[in-house]
C-alpha cells in the first residue's frame, strides 16, 4: 500500500484580522508558517513516505500554496525519489493551455517519478471572484477544461471550439514524458453527489478529500465502480485523505486530534462561506451547498464527524483505525495530514516520526484489497 503526506499552509490565527481587514500586522507571519510547513515537507521523503499531495488555494489564510502546480514544482526540486500528486488541480480557475502546459513541464521535471492529477471544480466565491470568474461558469469551464487536457495528452496538434474557449490548433512543449499514465491516473474529488456521476462516466479514479462518513464513501466507491461496469471499465481503488496524529500515548494523540480539527473545520468554514446560504442557492451548480450551509453544529457534533473517524491514538491503535478505513473505502494509497490549526510544529513532527516507525512499514506490507462489495458488482446499499 502507498503512502502519502500533505500539508495545509494555513495560517489560521489570522482569521479575524483579515476578516475585518485589520491593518496590524498578523499574529504569526505567513513567512513563519512557510518556513514550518517547509521543514515538514522535507521529512516527507527520507521519512519513507512514497508521496507528497498539494493543494490549490489562494486569497484567505486557508491554504496559503498559491497555486498547486507552482507548489509541486518546488517540491520536485526539493526530491529525488517520491512521486506527487494534486488535491486538486482546480480547473475552472484557470485557461486550458496554461494547465497542459504546467503539467507538462512538473511531468518533465520529475524525470520519470509519477505526477497523479486530482483535479476538481472549487467551492469558494472568494477564490473565483480573485479571478474574475463567475462560480456559475465552473461545471462548463471543468469539463472543457478536462477535454482539453485529454487532446493535449493524445495528440501533438490540437484544436479546440467550446462555449468558454477557443483554441485554435496548438500543441504543447515540452512533450508530456508519461502522457499514457497521466491520463490513465487522473482522478476527480467531489463535495456534491451530482459531481460523482460525471466523474466516473469520464473514467475518471476516485480521490476521497475527507469530506463525507466513511459509510457513505463505501456507497459511493461502490457507486462509482458501478457506474464504471456499465461503461465496461475495470473497479477502481480510492486515494483517500486521513487526518493523523500519532502518540505514544492514546490520550495525547486524542488532544492532539481533537483540539486543532476543531481549528480546522472553523478555517475550513471560514474560506467556503457555507453559511452564505441565499448566494449558493443562486448558484449554478452549487445550490445543493445551501441544505449544507443552513445547518449548525455543536463542537461534540463536529467531533463526532471529523476527529473520531479519523487516524489517531498510539501506533497500533492509528494503524487499526487505517485498516478499518481501507476495508470501508477499499484504499490503495492514503494520504495523511499530521498538521491542521494551530498545531505546534513539534507536536506535528513528532507524530510523523513516530508514525514512520512504527505504522508506516506494516502499511508498506498491506495488500490492501478492494472488497466484493466495492467492486460495483453488487447493488448500494
Amino acid at each position: 500500500m502507498k503512502i502519502g503526506a500533505f500539508f495545509n499552509w494555513q495560517n489560521h490565527l489570522d482569521w479575524e484580522r483579515y476578516n475585518s481587514r485589520g491593518s496590524e500586522p498578523p499574529k504569526v507571519a505567513d513567512a513563519q508558517i512557510y518556513e514550518e510547513e517547509l521543514h515538514l515537507a522535507d521529512l516527507v521523503e527520507p521519512l519513507g513516505f512514497d508521496t507528497y499531495w498539494a493543494i490549490d488555494h489562494y486569497v484567505t489564510p486557508y491554504g496559503m500554496t498559491g497555486g498547486v502546480m507552482q507548489h509541486l514544482s518546488h517540491i520536485a526540486g526539493r526530491t529525488k525519489r517520491i512521486d506527487v500528486g494534486t488535491m486538486v488541480l482546480v480547473l475552472p480557475w484557470y485557461h486550458p493551455m496554461h494547465v497542459v502546459h504546467q503539467i507538462s513541464a512538473l511531468d518533465n521535471q520529475l524525470q520519470g517519478r509519477g505526477l497523479t492529477l486530482g483535479v476538481g471544480r472549487g467551492a469558494a466565491v472568494r477564490e473565483f471572484s480573485s479571478f474574475g470568474i463567475p462560480m456559475g461558469d465552473a461545471r462548463g469551464r471543468y469539463n472543457e477544461t478536462l477535454e482539453v487536457i485529454n487532446l493535449a495528452l493524445t495528440q501533438e496538434f490540437f484544436s479546440f471550439q467550446g462555449e468558454h474557449f477557443t483554441i485554435p490548433e496548438t500543441s504543447v512543449r515540452p512533450r508530456f514524458r508519461n502522457p499514457e499514465r497521466l491520463r490513465a491516473g487522473m482522478k476527480s474529488g467531489w463535495a456534491s453527489p451530482p459531481s460523482l456521476p460525471l466523474a466516473a462516466n469520464a473514467g475518471l479514479g476516485m480521490l476521497l478529500t475527507n469530506q463525507e462518513s466513511w459509510e457513505d464513501y463505501r456507497k459511493d466507491v461502490a457507486m462509482f465502480n458501478g457506474i464504471r461496469r456499465e461503461n465496461g471499465w475495470e473497479p477502481e481503488q480510492p486515494t483517500v485523505v486521513v487526518r493523523a496524529a500519532c502518540a505514544e500515548d492514546s490520550a495525547e494523540a486524542w488532544s492532539l486530534m481533537a483540539t486543532y480539527a476543531l481549528e480546522g473545520q472553523a478555517s475550513s468554514s471560514n474560506h467556503y462561506q457555507l453559511d452564505d446560504t441565499e448566494r449558493l442557492r443562486n448558484t449554478k451548480g452549487y445550490e445543493q451547498y445551501a441544505a449544507v450551509g443552513a445547518l449548525t453544529f455543536t463542537d461534540e457534533q463536529i467531533l463526532e464527524a471529523a476527529a473520531k473517524p479519523q487516524a489517531w491514538g498510539t501506533p497500533d491503535e492509528v494503524y487499526e483505525r487505517l485498516l478499518h478505513i481501507q476495508a470501508m473505502t477499499g484504499a490503495s494509497e492514503f494520504v495523511l495530514n499530521f498538521r491542521f490549526g494551530t498545531m505546534p510544529v513539534e507536536a506535528a513532527e513528532r507524530s510523523m516520526r513516530l508514525f514512520a516507525q512504527e505504522v508506516l512499514p506494516r502499511l508498506h506490507s498491506l495488500d490492501a484489497k478492494l472488497g466484493p462489495e466495492l467492486d460495483g458488482s453488487q447493488p448500494v446499499e
